[in-house]
């Protein structure tokens, strides 16, 4: 079950979810306004899944980034969300997608517990410039059934991620 605006309004005061920063004015019937974050990586390698990838960290001017087709970028959220009561799932919307940004395709579950600046996985179908805290997506919460497990109790390789996180499947690997 999706919470709607008076649920997510209800559970902020309550303190079931955290958003922040949280601007009432993102808030949607179904849904938050997360934005883009100041920090982009940037991969022109071969990508290797048992081998810890190089990148490039920039910060995205104020006059914007342009992202180019056929690269890899990794991206972050300006707020960071966090419920021990609730599921939250983050998309992109057709904000984005009408420019060919995909973003954040494979792994937009954040389980009960998690607690989190989301790494976004960005890709491009043109050159197309973007903005630090630009609008970039929804983010929803759903209601879990059945005896709540905290992800930050579990104590998984990214329990702890503070920031852009790369993929991790080299410690698995190695």
């Amino acid at each position: 079950m999706i919470l709607t605006r008076k649920a997510i309004e209800k559970a902020l005061e309550s303190g079931d979810i955290a958003i922040d920063p949280f601007e009432a004015d993102r808030l949607s019937p179904n849904a938050y306004d997360w934005r883009l974050g100041e920090k982009m990586r940037v991969f022109d390698t071969e990508l290797d899944a048992a081998r810890s990838t190089p990148f490039t960290e920039l910060v995205i001017p104020p006059e914007g980034l342009v992202l180019e087709p056929g690269r890899l970028y990794l991206g972050v959220t300006h707020e960071r969300t966090h419920s021990e009561r609730y599921a939250q799932m983050i998309n992109g919307d057709h904000t984005i997608g009408g420019l060919g940004i995909w973003v954040h395709v494979s792994a937009p579950l954040g389980h009960v517990g998690h607690a989190i600046n989301w790494t976004l996985e960005i890709r491009v179908a043109r050159p197309v410039r973007v903005y630090p805290l630009m609008t970039f997506g929804k983010i929803i919460f759903l209601v879990a059934h059945g005896s709540p497990s905290s992800y930050q109790r579990i104590g998984t390789k990214y329990t702890n991620t503070a920031g852009i996180d790369i993929s991790r499947l080299y410690e698995e690997l190695s």
